[in-house]
């Protein structure tokens, strides 16, 4: 009894200490109570004007970040078409993606934004399809580079049918 006692504190243990990857819009993530201030406090900026404070702190070190950033939405606009999914229009988008020291993605958070004649960018339904698509992704997505810690990259993107 004691020994099982044991092996269910370690499990617990590990199940615990492993983040879990998670794909939200920034309302969502404030609803289940991982608000993006609270992420900004446990992961540093990838680039900040103060050097101090960013992750990368040289300007090739953020230039290999600019292009890894490029290659990670590539590689999601890739994914999403080869999962046949189509936006139908030009689609605004703010992301803010947080990484674990691997490069791997704990946390992906968006907002989609309305352009000037399209106040609704898109539908219920089309966003559940991005967002499952998108937690796919993420599942095996590995991003080009690591750090010592953990750090956030944000952006706005625009999306469309390639």
């Amino acid at each position: 009894m004691k020994y099982l006692f044991w092996i269910l504190i370690v499990l617990c243990s590990t199940r615990s200490s492993t983040a879990q990857q998670l794909t939200l819009t920034f309302q969502q993530a404030a609803k289940n109570g991982i608000p993006f201030e609270h992420l900004d406090s446990i992961y540093k900026s990838a680039v900040h004007t103060d050097s101090t404070k960013a992750v990368f702190k040289s300007v090739p070190e953020q230039l290999k970040l600019q292009q890894a950033y490029k290659h990670l939405i590539r590689d999601l606009g890739e994914h999403l078409t080869e999962n046949n999914f189509k936006w139908g229009k030009k689609v605004r988008c703010f992301n803010r993606i947080y990484f674990s020291p691997d490069g791997s993605i704990d946390y992906f958070l968006y907002n989609f934004l309305p352009l000037p004649n399209d106040p609704v960018p898109v539908e219920e339904k089309q966003r559940l399809r991005f967002e499952e698509l998108l937690q796919k992704f993420i599942e095996n997505y590995r991003f080009e580079l690591s750090a010592a810690e953990k750090f956030a990259q944000c952006s706005p993107v625009s999306y469309s049918d390639l």
